[in-house]
């Protein structure tokens, strides 16, 4: 398997688990969506800037496949494996793998459409920095 693009290591917290003692299912979105939050930052992009600037990235759908469950103090690292485009939709796969054991235990595939002044638009900012990471 190619090396990510990018990852971002995190922690479960106690109250992310349900009475099962697992990850609630919910909070798999949080995790995805701030690793595409680092993620921007590395390539330069600061996604509140954006909202002032009049572009906001918004998700359009949301495919999560749930594997292994993560338990309460868990460590993981969440990734971005790669990013295509499709018309005017960035589409991000996503994996979340268990560091004890390497477990992948959710794989996304996460549709982000933006708003420029509130219609939906192709800003030439993401084109640009993402050029180098879309396949």
């Amino acid at each position: 398997m190619a090396e990510p693009l990018f990852e971002y290591t995190l922690k479960v917290r106690d109250y992310e688990c349900d009475t099962q003692g697992h990850v609630n299912n919910a909070h798999y979105l949080h995790y995805f969506e701030v690793t595409r939050h680092e993620f921007l930052e590395k390539v330069g992009l600061n996604f509140y800037q954006l909202h002032l600037d009049g572009i906001d990235a918004v998700v359009s759908r949301v495919e999560i496949r749930y594997k292994v469950p993560l338990i309460g103090m868990d460590q993981f690292r969440c990734t971005v494996s790669h990013i295509e485009k499709a018309g005017v939709k960035y589409i991000f796969h996503q994996e979340i793998i268990r560091l004890s054991d390497n477990a992948t235990c959710a794989k996304a595939r996460i549709e982000v459409v933006n708003l420029v002044n509130g219609k939906l638009s192709k800003p030439n900012v993401f084109d640009e920095v993402f050029r180098d990471y879309i396949r």
